[in-house]
């Protein structure tokens, strides 16, 4: 129960910061586009959106296994070998959780329902989430 809690906590943490993501490049994209509430505008917004968020989770999954929200939370994703994920990994994991939440948060109810604890996509990939102790963090 305690890791489940600590995943539900490091979700609410990572939308904080996407929300500021997200806030500040939305003010960048009106800045230089203008009004984005039409299309085609609104779709590239958010296309842009969805690709500064993959970078986002990609850059921080292959450099150190942890985005700033596992940070705090002690986490860390890894790959079958417990090997931090190849750059083709972590883009296969977020194009794939994206589908998967998009399908009506199918990837999150998994992690709910099942023992261990994975995502969906996880499950799919062979990556897993361990809790790592302050000195390896």
């Amino acid at each position: 129960m305690q890791l489940l809690f600590k995943r539900i906590m490091a979700c609410v943490y990572e939308l904080l910061i996407l929300i500021a993501i997200w806030m500040l490049v939305t003010w960048l994209f009106v800045r230089v586009f203008g009004d984005a509430t039409q299309s085609p505008k609104r779709f590239v917004l958010q296309i842009v959106l969805w690709w500064v968020t993959g970078m986002y989770f990609v850059i921080c999954w292959v450099k150190t296994g942890q985005t700033l929200a596992m940070q705090v939370w002690r986490m860390k994703v890894v790959n079958q070998e417990g090997q931090l994920l190849s750059l083709q990994q972590a883009i296969t994991r977020y194009m794939l959780a994206t589908v998967l939440m998009l399908a009506f948060g199918l990837d999150f109810i998994y992690m709910l329902l099942n023992k261990k604890r994975l995502f969906l996509h996880d499950h799919f990939l062979n990556t897993r989430f361990v809790v790592v102790s302050p000195s390896t963090a």
